[in-house]
């Protein structure tokens, strides 16, 4: 299971073709939800609002050579490690759910596009990375839900209440969560695959598609605000 690239055998029954253009399609979902997000949010207009008032109102200029090195320490702190979180479970939990994502992600592109059928099969690495990658999103992301919450550790409520802004994580989960269940159901030959790979298609194009109304553009969204208050703070 752990080494069988799950798209390759589903090509059995749905032709890559299909499978891929799928996959193009939740990238273009992404790309004008979080366009939308920017718009209608207007983003971008007070990120460069505060941009231009710190170079206007800052006792000093910020020259190119350190507006490198704060790109770089935000990179590092905020983005590779996510410091910012003082509490050490959530920023743990945040690493898995981020780095599962990401090894995820880069690995469905790769076997979609690179190892579609079974006739090219796939180096053992990439459903391995794909694999451990959801269960990594599981591990932080469950951990995160039922015990970190700040509703739920500070506040007291039920780690089973919802609200609007939970869709992000939710469909994340859900995603992942069939994922493991789809590869490990069509590995054991079980008759329940296309069910489970039909809940798969629909968490993932919930939570892609849903870019515009969920969390999903935060991620784009916080490197360039903690990288926009490092440089208002060089300016003073």
């Amino acid at each position: 299971m752990l080494t069988t690239n799950p798209f390759a055998e589903a090509s059995a029954t749905i032709p890559p073709g299909v499978i891929q253009a799928y996959v193009v399609v939740m990238i273009l979902l992404v790309a004008g939800g979080v366009l939308f997000d920017i718009i209608h949010k207007k983003s971008a207009k007070y990120f460069f609002a505060n941009w231009r008032n710190s170079r206007t109102k800052g006792e000093r200029e910020v020259s190119s050579g350190e507006m490198v090195s704060l790109a770089v320490k935000t990179a590092v702190v905020e983005g590779l490690t996510s410091a910012e979180f003082c509490n050490q479970h959530r920023r743990i939990a945040h690493l898995l759910t981020m780095y599962g994502f990401i090894a995820y992600i880069t690995a469905t592109a790769v076997m979609v596009f690179g190892y579609p059928t079974t006739l090219t099969p796939a180096p053992g690495i990439w459903p391995f990375l794909w694999h451990l990658g959801a269960l990594s999103v599981c591990v932080g992301g469950y951990w995160f839900w039922f015990f970190i919450r700040v509703d739920v550790a500070a506040e007291g409520n039920s780690p089973l209440r919802v609200v609007h802004a939970d869709l992000f994580i939710l469909s994340l989960l859900a995603s992942t969560t069939l994922a493991l269940f789809w590869s490990a159901v069509q590995a054991a030959g079980g008759s329940w695959t296309n069910i489970f790979l039909g809940l798969y298609i629909i968490a993932t194009t919930v939570l892609f598609g849903s870019v515009p109304w969920s969390k999903f553009a935060h991620m784009f969204y916080k490197p360039a605000a903690a990288f926009e208050k490092r440089v208002s703070e060089a300016h003073g």
